[in-house]
């Protein structure tokens, strides 16, 4: 009988390799005495800085907007709307600040099927890094079938700020793409959360959430067009988003 071949100290077992290519979790970190191994834990400690640097560098408006003004999208000039949280530190500690808009006066009525909403959320660095090119395939997702509005940009945002901007905007569904909160393995993931016929006071169970998209590591541009593309057109033959709409762009009909 083959004796299996004994591991050195501090090393992980040899079947964690395969395992960790499954997930971003941290799996077989091995041990050294009682402890992590030194890479292991500097590891981490990086992990969290990164985490932390996603959630307090603010949202850099200005290049964004020039971003999507060189894409053809800021016609006319992009509005900028902020929460009604004056700093970061109180948007972190109040929610319900961020949900509210300080002004809407910059608002016209848009008089489209579709508005959206690019928020930093929890994570600016993602909207900023992936902002841009989702909303290109959203547009070439949507554009041939939906009329579109000019992006909004919201700071300090939560989600239910997008409610108060499509309202005033007058769109009949609404996409905010907002950073999500960061975690010890992703820092930039982007979600989507879409609510038709948006005014305020819509809850969470009033919405549908594409989530984790960041390529290559996550959900890809186009997957999560198509997937939104479905929503849309599920939500205004349902009459509502929410609860009772599901995703049915990736079932499959079984042969007969």
């Amino acid at each position: 009988m083959t004796q299996p071949k004994p591991v050195e100290p501090g090393q992980p077992l040899d079947f964690w390799q395969d395992l960790r290519r499954t997930t971003q979790a941290r799996i077989g970190l091995g041990r050294v005495g009682d402890a992590l191994p030194t890479g292991e834990v500097l590891a981490q400690r990086a992990a969290h800085a990164a985490a932390r640097d996603a959630v307090h560098l603010p949202l850099d408006t200005a290049a964004l907007i020039d971003e999507l003004t060189r894409r053809g999208y800021a016609k006319p000039v992009t509005v900028t709307v902020t929460s009604k949280a004056t700093s970061r530190a109180e948007y972190l500690r109040r929610p319900d600040l961020g949900r509210e808009p300080a002004d809407l006066s910059g608002i016209e009525k848009a008089s489209a099927d579709i508005g959206f909403v690019l928020a930093d959320g929890l994570s600016p660095f993602a909207l900023a890094t992936h902002g841009p090119d989702l909303l290109d395939a959203l547009t070439a997702a949507l554009a041939p079938t939906f009329t579109l509005a000019p992006s909004v940009i919201a700071t300090q945002a939560r989600v239910a700020l997008g409610d108060h901007i499509a309202d005033a905007m007058g769109v009949e569904t609404v996409l905010v793409i907002i950073g999500e909160r960061p975690g010890l393995s992703v820092a930039d993931s982007l979600g989507i959360y879409l609510t038709h016929l948006p005014r305020p006071g819509r809850t969470d169970a009033d919405r549908n959430c594409v989530s984790n998209i960041r390529p290559p590591g996550g959900l890809g541009y186009a997957d999560a067009a198509k997937v939104v593309a479905g929503l849309v057109a599920g939500a205004r033959a349902l009459g509502r988003s929410g609860v009772e709409l599901k995703d049915t762009s990736r079932t499959e009909i079984a042969p007969p």
